[in-house]
């Protein structure tokens, strides 16, 4: 997929995807707003289980897209996937919500990246037929609201129905 400024791919398990991958998700200011707990990369080990796992989920429109400038500079990932539900937090045989987010780089703050590249995925989400994406955010992470109000996001308030932990859930219907 591209855009003005941005491709989004597959990642893969060359050494600078992986390289990337450990630099964005070692560092603290992008960890601390994902996981239950937010943990940091501890490794480069790590960075090539978390590629392997994108990869398995790799289903289109479905799956975890690496953020390029068009020149190749890696920004950060933007997914698309299903989102796993709290323990008791719907009936059993509920069909998971579709969710979008998206982890840059610190460099890549500030930019418009996180909102271009979601435009894009949200179109090939409604083209495929998704009819309805969320996202959630940690209830203090004030940049990414900002990313889902931007793209057409409609705030819902605060939940706990996915990953076992209270977050600020946003969803927007497919047009």
């Amino acid at each position: 997929m591209r855009t003005d400024r941005l491709t989004l791919r597959r990642w893969t398990t060359e050494p600078d995807d992986l390289a990337f991958v450990y630099d964005t998700y070692s560092r603290d200011e992008v960890a601390r707003w994902i996981g239950n707990p937010p943990r940091v990369m501890a490794s480069p080990t790590e960075a090539r289980a978390a590629v392997a796992r994108w990869l398995s989920l790799d289903d289109p429109p479905l799956g975890v897209r690496a953020v390029t400038t068009h020149e190749g500079d890696r920004l950060g990932s933007l997914l698309l996937k299903r989102i796993p539900w709290s323990a008791d937090a719907v009936p059993a045989g509920t069909p998971e919500d579709v969710e979008i987010g998206w982890h840059l780089h610190p460099d890549a703050w500030g930019r418009g990246y996180a909102t271009e590249a979601a435009r894009v995925v949200l179109g090939e989400a409604w083209a495929s037929g998704i009819p309805r994406v969320v996202a959630v955010t940690h209830p203090d992470n004030a940049a990414s609201q900002r990313v889902c109000r931007r793209i057409g996001m409609r705030g819902l308030g605060r939940t706990d129905r996915y990953y076992g932990v209270e977050c600020e859930l946003f969803e927007m219907l497919a047009p």
